[in-house]
């Protein structure tokens, strides 16, 4: 695969908790540069992005990272975010319901929040590192009925991050409308070319340019 098709597969990624604007603005400039899919930054740097670059793709995450927060105040952060200028929000499950069999309830949290964002993209981050595959399996069905976008493998702030072995099985068992996001851990070009040879159409990674630079 071509350097530049790999690039439009990547959400470019910062969201450390000090990260600075500094920073988000050559996240921005870099994501223009090389036509990546979008840039996925902390909320409250949405709107300064948005006006500084009215062109980009912003996503933002909602419920971040823990997923714990309920449901009011992730359909308030949607809201926001979405008036601040995101078109894409990643939203973590409430991994709690996960835990307690509670599968009705998480699939009804990821269809409150599409109800909210209507024809823009929801992901959905199911934090696979805590989850086993009966689990999995529950969230990929989740996701499907409730009509997200996507289903993602995890934040990059857990224990783990994303595995070929997740992918293959999310591929196995969501709809046919939903598309697969790898994120945290994916360190080599090779590594992303498994990941979309496995079926992920995105990538988040926020060292996208070391692991695709030419020597």
């Amino acid at each position: 695969m071509k350097t530049e098709e790999l690039y439009t597969y990547v959400d470019h990624t910062a969201l450390k908790a000090f990260t600075t604007w500094e920073e988000i603005e050559k996240l921005c400039q870099e994501a223009l540069e090389y036509n990546m899919a979008s840039v996925c930054i902390p909320c409250c740097y949405i709107k300064k992005a948005h006006e500084m670059f009215p062109e980009l793709n912003i996503c933002t995450v909602v419920g971040f990272p823990l997923g714990y927060s309920n449901t009011e105040g992730k359909i308030a952060e949607t809201k926001q975010a979405l008036k601040d200028g995101a078109s894409e929000i990643d939203m973590v499950i409430n991994i709690c319901d996960v835990k307690n069999k509670e599968y009705d309830k998480v699939e009804k949290e990821i269809a409150a929040l599409k109800n909210v964002v209507a024809d823009k993209v929801l992901k959905v981050i199911i934090e696979t590192c805590y989850l086993d595959n009966e689990e999995k399996i529950a969230m990929c069905k989740a996701v499907t009925n409730a009509k997200a976008d996507y289903i993602k493998t995890s934040t990059g702030f857990g224990t783990g991050g994303a595995t070929i072995e997740d992918v293959r099985l999310m591929k196995e068992h969501i709809g046919p409308d939903v598309k697969i996001k790898a994120a945290g851990g994916v360190r080599s070009r090779e590594e992303m070319e498994q990941y979309i040879t496995a079926g992920c159409s995105r990538i988040g990674t926020s060292s996208a340019i070391s692991m695709l630079k030419e020597e």
